[in-house]
C-alpha cells in the first residue's frame, strides 16, 4: 500500500514512477482526493485535511488519530505486506495505523520534509516517534541520511536512492550541433535559486568573447518567485535573451534539452532552511547528455562530477556560475565531452530503474524481516 500527499502536482513524477514501475500489487490513497463515489478514498482525504488542520494548530499528537483510523481501516481492508509513505509529513498523519496492524512502514523522504527548518522544529519529537515506528527509511542524498540518522532513523535499513531519470524519455542531446541555450527547469522558489541563475546569466556580458555568440536563457516552471524572476529580467534587459517558458510536460522538456547546449540550475539553501535532495532534473539533463552547471548543494555533488560531467560553484557564487555558463557557452566542444560523460554516469548509476530496483529490494528485505 501506498500513502502520499497527491499524484496530481507536476512536480511529483516522483510518486507515479513508483506507483507505474514497483513490481508489486499497489493499492495507493491521496490525501488531496476527495471522490464521492468512492467512500474510502474519500474517509481518508478528508482524514488527511484534519489532520492537517490539527498540525497548524499545533496539536501534533491529536493530529495522527484521523488518518492513522482510516488507515488502519484501509489496512484491514486491503491486508499489505508493507506500507510505504511518501513524505515524513505524510507519514506522520498515519503511522500510528502500522503500530497498531503490526504492518512494516517505509518512508519515503523527499527534501522539503527533512530539511526545512519549520518543518523539522514543528515535527521533530514526531519523527523521533516515526523513526522508532519505521522498518524501512529511504532518502535522496547523504546529508537527508544525517539529519534523519541524529533523529533515530533505523541504520540498517536505510537507504539513500535518488529518483533518478527516464532512459526511455531522456537523450539524443547534442551540445556542440545546436546554438549556445542554457536551460533551467525547476519551481520558482527560493531553493531552486531562479534569481542566482539570472542574475549570473546578466554577468555573461561581462566575459570576453560570449556576448557575441547571442546566448539565451530558457526557464521552464512556475511559483512564487516567478513575477520577481519577470521582474529582475526586465530590470537587468534581458528580455529579448531570457525566456519564461511555463510548465510544460515531460516530453516538453525532454526536447527543450535536445535543443540546449547546457542544463544550468543554482540550488541553495533556503532562508527557512528547505534544500534539495537530489533534483530529478539535473540527472534528466545529464541523461540527455547535458553538462550541468549547479551548485555544491545536498546531493548534487553526488550526481554532477565536477569537471567531469558538469561544473559545481559554491551557493550563491553568481560570479563562478558566469564563468561556467561562460565556458561552455564558448566551448561547444567541452560541452559534448562533459554531456557524454554525464550521460554515461547517470545511465549507469541514476535512472528511474535503478532506484525502483533499490526500493523494491528494501520493500523485499522489510517484508521478509516482517514474516520470520
Amino acid at each position: 500500500m501506498v500513502l502520499a500527499p497527491s499524484r496530481r502536482a507536476a512536480s511529483e513524477t516522483f510518486v507515479r514512477a513508483n506507483l507505474e514501475g514497483l513490481p508489486f500489487d499497489v493499492t495507493a490513497f491521496f490525501g488531496d482526493e476527495f471522490p464521492l463515489n468512492e467512500p474510502w478514498r474519500l474517509a481518508y482525504g478528508l482524514a488527511i485535511l484534519l489532520s492537517k488542520v490539527l498540525t497548524r494548530l499545533r496539536l501534533l499528537r491529536l493530529a495522527a488519530w484521523p488518518a492513522s483510523f482510516i488507515t488502519w481501516v484501509l489496512i484491514r481492508r486491503h491486508q499489505p505486506d508493507v506500507v510505504m509513505v511518501e513524505f515524513g509529513f505524510e507519514a506522520v498523519r498515519v503511522m500510528e495505523a502500522c503500530g497498531w496492524s503490526q504492518v512494516p512502514l517505509v518512508v519515503h523522504f523527499r527534501g522539503s520534509d527533512a530539511s526545512a527548518r519549520h518543518r523539522l522544529d514543528l515535527l521533530r519529537g514526531r519523527y523521533r516517534r516515526l523513526m522508532r515506528l519505521a522498518s524501512g527509511v529511504i532518502v535522496k542524498s547523504q546529508p537527508m541520511a544525517e539529519t534523519l540518522l541524529a533523529l533515530g532513523a533505523p541504520a540498517g535499513r536505510l537507504l539513500i536512492s535518488p529518483s533518478g531519470a527516464n532512459s526511455a524519455l531522456f537523450g539524443g542531446s547534442r551540445p556542440a550541433a545546436v546554438g549556445p541555450v542554457l536551460l533551467a527547469v525547476g519551481r520558482f522558489v527560493e531553493k531552486k535559486g531562479p534569481l542566482f541563475t539570472i542574475r549570473a546569466f546578466a554577468q555573461l556580458r561581462q566575459q570576453g568573447g560570449v556576448e557575441q555568440d547571442q546566448p539565451q536563457l530558457w526557464m521552464v516552471g512556475d511559483g512564487p518567485l516567478l513575477e520577481q524572476a519577470r521582474a529582475l529580467i526586465n530590470s537587468l534587459e534581458l528580455s529579448e535573451r531570457v525566456h519564461l517558458l511555463g510548465v510544460r510536460s515531460q516530453s516538453e522538456v525532454a526536447e527543450l534539452m535536445r535543443a540546449a547546449r547546457a542544463f544550468v540550475q543554482h540550488s541553495l539553501v533556503a532562508s527557512d532552511g528547505d534544500s534539495e535532495g537530489s533534483p530529478v532534473a539535473v540527472m534528466e539533463a545529464q541523461l540527455s547528455g547535458l553538462p550541468v552547471v549547479a551548485t555544491r548543494h545536498a546531493g548534487i555533488p553526488e550526481v554532477v562530477i565536477d569537471g567531469e560531467t558538469g561544473c559545481l560553484v559554491d551557493e550563491q557564487d553568481v560570479a563562478g556560475m558566469a564563468a561556467a555558463m561562460a565556458q561552455l557557452v564558448a566551448q561547444p566542444q567541452l560541452a559534448a565531452r562533459l554531456g557524454e560523460c554525464g550521460r554515461r554516469r547517470v545511465q549507469e548509476n541514476f535512472t528511474i530503474d535503478h532506484h525502483l530496483r533499490q526500493v523494491s529490494a528494501l520493500l523485499l528485505e522489510v517484508i521478509e524481516a516482517s514474516q520470520r
